[in-house]
Protein backbone atom coordinates (compact mmCIF):
# COMPACT_ATOMS: atom_id res chain seq x y z
CA UNK A 1 0.00 0.00 0.00
CA UNK A 2 1.40 3.35 -0.89
CA UNK A 3 1.82 6.61 1.38
CA UNK A 4 -1.06 9.16 0.42
CA UNK A 5 -0.88 11.86 2.49
CA UNK A 6 -4.02 12.87 2.52
CA UNK A 7 -5.31 14.77 5.09
CA UNK A 8 -6.46 12.98 8.60
CA UNK A 9 -10.73 13.90 8.51
CA UNK A 10 -11.94 14.13 12.13
CA UNK A 11 -15.47 12.86 12.56
CA UNK A 12 -18.71 13.12 14.22
CA UNK A 13 -19.91 16.78 15.30
CA UNK A 14 -17.03 18.91 14.61
CA UNK A 15 -17.13 17.96 11.03
CA UNK A 16 -20.93 18.63 11.19
CA UNK A 17 -20.11 21.89 12.40
CA UNK A 18 -17.81 22.81 9.83
CA UNK A 19 -20.04 21.77 7.04
CA UNK A 20 -22.54 24.30 8.08
CA UNK A 21 -19.95 26.86 8.24
CA UNK A 22 -17.53 26.05 5.06
CA UNK A 23 -17.99 22.22 3.72
CA UNK A 24 -15.66 20.31 5.73
CA UNK A 25 -12.66 21.85 6.16
CA UNK A 26 -11.86 23.14 2.75
CA UNK A 27 -10.09 25.97 3.05
CA UNK A 28 -6.61 26.98 5.20
CA UNK A 29 -8.50 29.34 7.48
CA UNK A 30 -10.66 25.89 8.91
CA UNK A 31 -7.55 23.11 8.82
CA UNK A 32 -5.42 26.23 10.85
CA UNK A 33 -8.49 26.05 13.29
CA UNK A 34 -8.59 22.75 14.03
CA UNK A 35 -4.71 22.32 14.30
CA UNK A 36 -5.08 25.25 16.98
CA UNK A 37 -8.06 24.05 18.50
CA UNK A 38 -7.92 19.78 18.70
CA UNK A 39 -6.00 17.32 18.39
CA UNK A 40 -2.36 18.18 18.19
CA UNK A 41 -1.38 14.62 17.93
CA UNK A 42 -3.62 14.09 14.97
CA UNK A 43 -2.00 16.42 12.74
CA UNK A 44 1.74 15.34 13.93
CA UNK A 45 1.01 12.21 13.11
CA UNK A 46 -0.30 13.01 9.19
CA UNK A 47 2.39 15.37 9.02
CA UNK A 48 5.00 12.36 10.06
CA UNK A 49 3.18 9.87 7.67
CA UNK A 50 3.73 11.84 4.84
CA UNK A 51 7.04 10.26 3.47
CA UNK A 52 6.78 6.86 5.29
CA UNK A 53 5.31 3.40 3.72
CA UNK A 54 1.84 3.06 5.45
CA UNK A 55 -0.07 0.27 5.52
CA UNK A 56 -2.47 -1.02 8.26
CA UNK A 57 -2.57 -4.86 7.47
CA UNK A 58 -0.05 -7.15 5.65
CA UNK A 59 0.07 -6.77 1.85
CA UNK A 60 0.66 -9.71 -0.47
CA UNK A 61 3.07 -9.72 -3.76
CA UNK A 62 1.89 -11.47 -6.81
CA UNK A 63 3.95 -14.15 -7.42
CA UNK A 64 5.77 -14.29 -4.13
CA UNK A 65 4.70 -16.07 -0.87
CA UNK A 66 6.80 -15.77 2.03
CA UNK A 67 8.04 -18.51 4.47
CA UNK A 68 4.93 -19.26 7.08
CA UNK A 69 7.27 -20.47 9.56
CA UNK A 70 8.69 -17.06 9.93
CA UNK A 71 7.20 -14.62 12.75
CA UNK A 72 7.40 -11.68 10.16
CA UNK A 73 8.64 -10.41 6.83
CA UNK A 74 8.58 -7.49 5.20
CA UNK A 75 9.83 -5.13 2.21
CA UNK A 76 9.21 -1.52 1.57
CA UNK A 77 10.06 0.56 -1.01
CA UNK A 78 11.56 3.83 1.25
CA UNK A 79 12.25 6.10 -1.85
CA UNK A 80 8.21 5.69 -3.52
CA UNK A 81 7.41 5.55 0.34
CA UNK A 82 5.77 1.58 -0.14
CA UNK A 83 4.66 -1.48 1.55
CA UNK A 84 6.07 -4.11 -1.39
CA UNK A 85 5.57 -6.84 0.96
CA UNK A 86 4.33 -7.58 4.46
CA UNK A 87 3.64 -10.76 6.27
CA UNK A 88 2.94 -10.78 10.03
CA UNK A 89 3.70 -6.88 9.86
CA UNK A 90 2.37 -6.14 13.09
CA UNK A 91 2.58 -9.26 15.12
CA UNK A 92 4.17 -8.70 18.69
CA UNK A 93 7.64 -10.01 18.55
CA UNK A 94 10.84 -10.49 20.19
CA UNK A 95 13.88 -8.66 18.75
CA UNK A 96 16.65 -9.97 19.89
CA UNK A 97 20.28 -7.48 18.83
CA UNK A 98 17.86 -5.68 16.44
CA UNK A 99 17.50 -3.80 19.36
CA UNK A 100 20.30 -2.17 18.90
CA UNK A 101 19.51 -0.24 15.95
CA UNK A 102 17.08 2.29 17.87
CA UNK A 103 20.35 1.93 20.83
CA UNK A 104 22.33 3.65 17.62
CA UNK A 105 19.70 6.16 16.60
CA UNK A 106 18.87 7.49 20.19
CA UNK A 107 22.84 7.81 20.65
CA UNK A 108 23.57 9.26 17.66
CA UNK A 109 20.11 11.86 18.26
CA UNK A 110 21.72 12.79 21.49
CA UNK A 111 25.73 12.53 21.85
CA UNK A 112 29.04 13.86 20.58
CA UNK A 113 30.43 11.14 18.69
CA UNK A 114 33.58 12.11 19.54
CA UNK A 115 33.25 12.09 23.19
CA UNK A 116 35.75 9.95 25.05
CA UNK A 117 33.78 7.01 27.19
CA UNK A 118 35.32 5.06 30.01
CA UNK A 119 34.00 1.90 30.33
CA UNK A 120 32.43 0.70 33.81
CA UNK A 121 32.32 -2.90 35.51
CA UNK A 122 29.07 -3.58 34.61
CA UNK A 123 29.85 -2.74 30.79
CA UNK A 124 32.97 -5.16 30.78
CA UNK A 125 32.77 -8.24 28.41
CA UNK A 126 33.24 -10.46 31.57
CA UNK A 127 30.13 -9.24 32.62
CA UNK A 128 27.82 -11.46 30.10
CA UNK A 129 27.36 -14.86 29.77
CA UNK A 130 30.17 -17.20 26.93
CA UNK A 131 28.31 -17.29 24.47
CA UNK A 132 27.04 -13.72 24.43
CA UNK A 133 28.35 -11.37 21.36
CA UNK A 134 31.02 -8.84 22.66
CA UNK A 135 32.46 -6.20 21.21
CA UNK A 136 35.94 -7.58 23.95
CA UNK A 137 35.11 -4.06 26.46
CA UNK A 138 37.47 -4.16 29.45
CA UNK A 139 36.57 -2.14 33.20
CA UNK A 140 38.50 1.18 32.22
CA UNK A 141 38.32 1.03 28.99
CA UNK A 142 38.66 4.19 27.07
CA UNK A 143 37.41 4.72 23.49
CA UNK A 144 35.41 7.24 21.52
CA UNK A 145 31.32 7.16 21.80
CA UNK A 146 32.03 6.33 17.76
CA UNK A 147 34.38 3.56 18.60
CA UNK A 148 31.13 1.62 20.52
CA UNK A 149 28.86 2.12 17.90
CA UNK A 150 30.90 0.37 15.74
CA UNK A 151 31.43 -2.28 18.41
CA UNK A 152 27.80 -2.40 18.66
CA UNK A 153 26.32 -2.47 15.63
CA UNK A 154 29.16 -4.79 13.46
CA UNK A 155 30.11 -7.44 16.34
CA UNK A 156 26.81 -6.84 18.07
CA UNK A 157 28.51 -5.99 20.90
CA UNK A 158 25.89 -6.27 24.30
CA UNK A 159 28.98 -4.62 25.77
CA UNK A 160 29.21 -1.99 23.87
CA UNK A 161 25.42 -1.64 24.35
CA UNK A 162 25.57 -1.26 27.84
CA UNK A 163 28.65 1.87 27.78
CA UNK A 164 26.65 3.69 25.30
CA UNK A 165 23.46 3.31 27.39
CA UNK A 166 24.98 4.27 30.15
CA UNK A 167 26.69 7.13 29.08
CA UNK A 168 24.39 8.68 26.82
CA UNK A 169 21.45 8.34 29.38
CA UNK A 170 23.45 8.57 32.66
CA UNK A 171 22.31 5.30 33.94
CA UNK A 172 20.74 2.30 31.89
CA UNK A 173 17.45 2.89 33.31
CA UNK A 174 17.49 6.62 31.85
CA UNK A 175 18.46 5.74 28.68
CA UNK A 176 15.79 2.72 28.24
CA UNK A 177 13.31 5.80 29.00
CA UNK A 178 14.79 7.84 25.96
CA UNK A 179 14.78 4.63 23.82
CA UNK A 180 10.87 4.69 24.75
CA UNK A 181 10.11 8.16 24.03
CA UNK A 182 12.20 7.95 20.48
CA UNK A 183 10.03 4.71 19.65
CA UNK A 184 7.17 6.85 20.45
CA UNK A 185 7.61 9.68 18.61
CA UNK A 186 8.16 7.39 15.69
CA UNK A 187 4.56 6.40 16.09
CA UNK A 188 6.52 2.47 17.20
CA UNK A 189 3.71 2.06 19.08
CA UNK A 190 4.02 -1.48 19.47
CA UNK A 191 7.06 -1.16 20.52
CA UNK A 192 8.80 -1.43 24.45
CA UNK A 193 12.40 -2.05 25.19
CA UNK A 194 13.93 -3.07 28.57
CA UNK A 195 17.33 -3.34 27.90
CA UNK A 196 19.86 -2.09 25.22
CA UNK A 197 21.38 -4.62 23.50
CA UNK A 198 18.21 -6.98 22.78
CA UNK A 199 18.98 -9.82 25.50
CA UNK A 200 15.75 -11.47 26.26
CA UNK A 201 12.85 -10.26 28.06
CA UNK A 202 9.56 -10.62 28.08
CA UNK A 203 8.42 -7.13 28.51
CA UNK A 204 11.15 -6.25 25.51
CA UNK A 205 9.06 -6.51 22.06
CA UNK A 206 8.38 -5.18 18.60
CA UNK A 207 6.67 -5.27 15.63
CA UNK A 208 7.89 -5.89 12.35
CA UNK A 209 7.05 -2.53 10.87
CA UNK A 210 7.90 -1.00 13.93
CA UNK A 211 11.45 -1.96 13.48
CA UNK A 212 10.68 -0.36 9.27
CA UNK A 213 9.53 2.58 11.17
CA UNK A 214 12.89 2.81 13.69
CA UNK A 215 16.01 1.74 10.67
CA UNK A 216 14.05 4.08 8.40
CA UNK A 217 14.80 6.71 10.63
CA UNK A 218 18.13 5.35 11.70
CA UNK A 219 19.20 5.50 7.80
CA UNK A 220 18.51 9.15 7.48
CA UNK A 221 21.96 9.80 9.58
CA UNK A 222 24.92 9.40 7.47
CA UNK A 223 26.82 7.81 10.19
CA UNK A 224 24.56 5.32 10.91
CA UNK A 225 24.63 4.20 7.28
CA UNK A 226 28.41 4.57 7.42
CA UNK A 227 28.57 2.15 10.55
CA UNK A 228 26.57 -0.34 9.20
CA UNK A 229 27.78 -0.69 5.61
CA UNK A 230 31.34 -0.88 6.95
CA UNK A 231 33.35 -4.34 5.88
CA UNK A 232 35.68 -3.73 9.19
CA UNK A 233 36.75 -1.47 11.64
CA UNK A 234 39.58 -0.74 14.16
CA UNK A 235 39.50 0.85 16.86
CA UNK A 236 42.10 2.22 19.27
CA UNK A 237 41.54 1.61 22.90
CA UNK A 238 42.94 3.05 25.80
CA UNK A 239 43.20 0.42 28.62
CA UNK A 240 43.23 1.56 32.70
CA UNK A 241 46.67 0.60 32.88
CA UNK A 242 46.85 3.16 29.78
CA UNK A 243 48.47 0.68 27.66
CA UNK A 244 46.25 1.43 23.87
CA UNK A 245 45.71 -2.24 21.59
CA UNK A 246 44.10 -2.29 18.53
CA UNK A 247 40.71 -3.99 18.07
CA UNK A 248 39.15 -4.52 14.78
CA UNK A 249 35.74 -6.01 14.30
CA UNK A 250 33.88 -7.14 11.35
CA UNK A 251 29.96 -7.20 10.78
CA UNK A 252 27.93 -10.78 11.61
CA UNK A 253 25.91 -10.69 9.35
CA UNK A 254 26.94 -13.65 6.68
CA UNK A 255 26.16 -11.66 3.41
CA UNK A 256 29.12 -8.92 4.52
CA UNK A 257 31.23 -11.93 5.66
CA UNK A 258 30.90 -13.98 2.10
CA UNK A 259 29.15 -16.45 4.15
CA UNK A 260 26.26 -16.50 1.90
CA UNK A 261 25.56 -15.83 -1.89
CA UNK A 262 24.47 -12.31 -2.21
CA UNK A 263 21.11 -11.46 -3.80
CA UNK A 264 20.87 -10.46 -7.40
CA UNK A 265 18.09 -8.28 -7.00
CA UNK A 266 19.55 -5.48 -5.20
CA UNK A 267 22.67 -4.37 -3.85
CA UNK A 268 23.02 -4.96 -0.20
CA UNK A 269 24.25 -1.55 1.75
CA UNK A 270 24.03 -2.49 5.81
CA UNK A 271 21.95 -3.83 8.53
CA UNK A 272 21.68 -5.99 12.05
CA UNK A 273 21.49 -9.48 12.73
CA UNK A 274 19.86 -10.67 16.18
CA UNK A 275 19.28 -14.00 17.43
CA UNK A 276 18.21 -15.64 20.91
CA UNK A 277 16.06 -18.71 20.99
CA UNK A 278 12.82 -16.99 21.71
CA UNK A 279 13.18 -14.22 19.15
CA UNK A 280 14.68 -16.91 16.27
CA UNK A 281 16.99 -15.42 13.59
CA UNK A 282 16.66 -11.70 12.43
CA UNK A 283 17.73 -9.58 9.59
CA UNK A 284 17.22 -5.75 8.87
CA UNK A 285 18.70 -4.68 5.86
CA UNK A 286 18.90 -1.39 3.74
CA UNK A 287 19.36 -2.40 0.07
CA UNK A 288 19.50 -0.52 -3.13
CA UNK A 289 18.25 -1.34 -6.82
CA UNK A 290 19.55 -0.93 -9.97
CA UNK A 291 17.20 1.70 -10.31
CA UNK A 292 18.41 3.50 -7.64
CA UNK A 293 15.72 3.20 -5.17
CA UNK A 294 16.00 2.60 -1.56
CA UNK A 295 14.48 -1.07 0.01
CA UNK A 296 14.60 -2.04 3.47
CA UNK A 297 13.55 -5.38 4.17
CA UNK A 298 13.41 -7.34 7.22
CA UNK A 299 13.00 -11.04 8.00
CA UNK A 300 11.74 -12.00 11.72
CA UNK A 301 12.24 -15.34 13.46
CA UNK A 302 14.11 -17.92 11.03
CA UNK A 303 14.14 -21.26 12.46
CA UNK A 304 18.46 -20.68 11.53
CA UNK A 305 20.94 -18.67 9.64
CA UNK A 306 21.10 -21.06 6.24
CA UNK A 307 16.97 -20.04 6.26
CA UNK A 308 17.57 -16.67 7.38
CA UNK A 309 19.32 -15.93 4.47
CA UNK A 310 17.49 -18.36 2.58
CA UNK A 311 14.38 -15.81 2.78
CA UNK A 312 16.22 -12.76 2.78
CA UNK A 313 17.34 -13.57 -0.79
CA UNK A 314 14.50 -14.14 -2.02
CA UNK A 315 12.56 -11.65 -0.35
CA UNK A 316 15.26 -9.27 -1.98
CA UNK A 317 15.03 -10.85 -5.49
CA UNK A 318 11.62 -9.85 -5.96
CA UNK A 319 12.98 -6.14 -6.46
CA UNK A 320 13.67 -6.12 -10.39
CA UNK A 321 10.47 -7.41 -11.17
CA UNK A 322 9.17 -4.16 -9.28
CA UNK A 323 11.34 -1.43 -11.76
CA UNK A 324 10.35 0.44 -13.91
Amino acid sequence: MKCTGKKIVLAGSLCALLLAVTGCGANDAVLSYEKENYSKNIYQAELFAEDLCVSAEDVSLEGFDGDSSLHAMGLFNVTDGEVIYGQDLFTRLYPASTTKILTALVAIKNSNLDDVVTVSSAASASSFSWDASIAGLQTGDQLTLRDLLYGLMLPSGNDSAVAIAEYVGGTEENFMEMVNEEAQNLMATGTHFVTPNGLHDEDHYTTAYDMYLIFNEAVKYDEFVDIISADSYTAQITGADGAVRSVTWKPTSFYARGEAALPTGATVIGGKTGYTGEAGNCLVLLDQAADGDYYISIVMGAADKPLLYQDMTALIDQIPSLEG
